[in-house]
């Protein structure tokens, strides 16, 4: 018996090379099996990598992505290779964190997305980066994003 939501992914359940830039990166969705409830989705990605656009070197950010889904769901493996895409890619960090949230809008057309991006220090200080797409809606538990403000090591 095949599942018709899964039908047309093209990365799910297969070997997929990891995209070149984030651009030639495919973001599969899936439908949302509960439309009819407001609920909030959360990804962590604790280890996204970019490059400096300037001297080149690597970048790390612990990134925190909540949503609340309309008609779609983003197919989690290819946030994740979309999320890996940026390892060579480079980019500030208010346009790697932005870009995202642009992205994944685009992509499903939530009800309601917010990012969290805490860079690590660059230069000595941390550039944290944040972007919602409006106030949280009522009635949906939203937590708090759990990423404390960078202290170094104590």
């Amino acid at each position: 018996m095949t599942n018709t939501h899964y039908d047309g992914l093209s990365q799910l359940g297969q070997k997929t090379d990891l995209p070149t830039t984030p651009e030639a990166a495919v973001l599969e969705k899936i439908p949302n099996p509960h439309p009819d409830v407001a609920y909030n989705v959360r990804f962590s990605c604790p280890e996204f990598t970019s490059l400096c656009p300037v001297t080149g070197q690597p970048d790390f950010a612990h990134l925190v992505i909540d949503y609340i889904p309309a008609e779609y769901l983003i197919e989690s493996k290819s946030l994740k290779l979309y999320l890996h895409s940026f390892r060579n890619h480079a980019g500030f960090h208010e346009k790697c964190t932005v870009g995202i949230a642009k992205r994944l809008i685009e992509t499903l057309s939530p009800l309601w997305l917010r990012i969290g991006g805490y860079w690590y220090p660059r230069g000595g200080m941390p550039i944290d980066v944040f972007y919602q797409t409006g106030q949280i809606p009522e009635k949906v538990w939203i937590p708090e994003q759990g990423v404390s403000n960078y202290r170094g090591r104590g």
